[in-house]
């Protein structure tokens, strides 16, 4: 599971015929994750490293790679760029992309004139039934759900998994195993008491991932995410950040999937393993 992945330098070219103009495809912190299908969005950032302009027609190539094969898929004509003398320009490209079983690895070759290869953007790419993996940690009872602002809800249904909407009944009352309270738009969305409902429905057995809203001050430190325990469970409390735009980040629905784990399982805090492997 990854909850953080590393974006690859990987690739710097020059125009052929106009010497001093260099492009240079510029490194992100993460590696893009986007879901299997078409028209799949990803963001790219090109820097002229040279004293003179950078034009050219680009195109990207998909490959499907592996520990030892790169299989082509398919090549389509981007766009023509046209980029200043130490300008950055930050770009997208909508890339379709074939099903997938599990997390797959891909890697996008970016070419001059179709022929040239001037940067590579590695890519994983996921199913689109990730959030069915919800299903059997709810067990034999449907999932519990507070989706005020009905992101959650839709994902549901398209994957056929069952659950009460607790936004229309008292938490008190949910007899199931696992709920999942959030995402909220602001603090107003939180009905009065739902504190105290989350807390007693813990005290129940169930295990709780409540998504807070955004901090209402800036410059407030909490953590990311942490776990209150309860019986044999827990309340695993997180951060909005981590579960952003459910329908098209696949980070944020893996990441939900392993709060979920969490709650259900609580695991005892420890310092991180600080000595290599062998």
């Amino acid at each position: 599971m990854r909850l953080l992945n590393t974006w690859l330098l990987l690739g710097i070219a020059c125009w052929p015929g106009m010497a001093g103009a260099e492009l240079q495809l510029i490194s992100g912190r993460e590696t893009p994750c986007v879901f299997a299908g078409e028209a799949q969005k990803i963001s790219i950032v090109w820097h002229n490293n040279g004293d003179k302009v950078w034009e050219g027609e680009i195109s990207a190539r998909i490959l499907q790679t592996s520990s030892a094969t790169a299989v082509r898929l398919g090549e389509i004509r981007w766009k023509k760029l046209n980029v200043l003398p130490g300008q950055t320009v930050l770009e997208s490209a909508q890339l379709d992309f074939p099903a997938v079983k599990a997390e797959s690895k891909f890697l996008v070759q970016w070419l001059e004139n179709t022929n040239h290869v001037i940067g590579k953007t590695k890519v994983w790419v996921y199913p689109t039934n990730l959030l069915a993996e919800l299903k059997p940690l709810a067990g034999d009872e449907p999932l519990g759900v507070f989706d005020p602002q009905n992101q959650l809800k839709p994902l549901l249904k398209n994957l056929k998994i069952d659950f009460v909407n607790l936004e229309t009944s008292d938490l008190e009352n949910f007899s199931g195993k696992l709920a999942i309270i959030g995402p909220f738009q602001s603090k107003a969305q939180m009905r009065e008491g739902l504190p105290q409902q989350v807390q007693a429905l813990a005290k129940k057995g169930a295990a709780v991932v409540w998504l807070r809203p955004p901090l209402a001050k800036r410059g407030q430190l909490l953590p990311s995410f942490y776990s209150v325990p309860e019986k044999q469970s827990s309340v695993v409390i997180i951060q909005p950040d981590l579960v952003a735009d459910l329908a098209g980040n696949p980070q944020s629905q893996l990441n939900l999937i392993y709060f979920s784990k969490l709650a259900l399982h609580p695991q005892p805090t420890a310092l991180p393993d600080l000595l290599p492997q062998p």
